[in-house]
């Protein structure tokens, strides 16, 4: 069976200057891209928010969030430092307005692209742990993937503190592992 590497919304509004900047979300570059070099893999696979102007997850529509990652945008864009070289396939997401769209299997092809290829486990990384990366990778064992999160790889919002730290425990508790 195969591996897949799922590098989970590492993008420009999600890193430090960004719409919806995550601290030290730019950090992560360099183990990203360690990873997805280190012939572990046989399919990288990007996810990226690709939310409308009106998305329910915006204030102006009563959601949590500031407006980010519309589609179309620079700050929608992956973040410059990972290697687009090293990405096989890019699913969007996040594109329902009525739908938080957190998981990469939510709304997306993501679920029939690893099975297609044979994938069996998934190494979750990106951002944020405690939101895309946690449903992410909850999702995928719900898919029937076993599921590593590489905490290294991975940095949280941290709305409330110790939210990272809950995040990879609910992981860990539905039969996820920790990196």
């Amino acid at each position: 069976m195969a591996r897949a590497l799922v590098v989970v919304d590492f993008q420009n509004d999600f890193t430090p200057g960004g719409a919806l900047g995550v601290a030290g979300g730019d950090d992560i570059a360099g183990r990203v891209d360690s990873l997805a070099r280190s012939g572990d893999f046989d399919l990288v696979v990007a996810t990226r928010d690709w939310h409308p102007a009106d998305h329910s997850s915006f204030a102006a529509q009563g959601g949590r969030w500031p407006p980010h990652c519309v589609q179309g945008t620079p700050g929608a864009a992956l973040h410059p430092a990972l290697d687009r070289s090293l990405v096989d396939v890019v699913i969007d997401k996040g594109h329902d307005p009525a739908t938080a769209g957190y998981s990469g299997f939510d709304g997306t092809t993501l679920a029939e692209l690893l099975r297609e290829r044979g994938v069996d486990h998934v190494t979750v990384v990106g951002l944020a742990t405690d939101y895309c990366v946690m449903h992410t990778a909850l999702d995928a064992l719900r898919e029937g993937f076993g599921v590593t999160v590489d905490s290294t790889a991975t940095r949280p919002v941290e709305v409330q503190a110790g939210d990272g730290t809950r995040a990879l425990e609910q992981v860990r508790a539905a039969g996820g592992s920790i990196a």
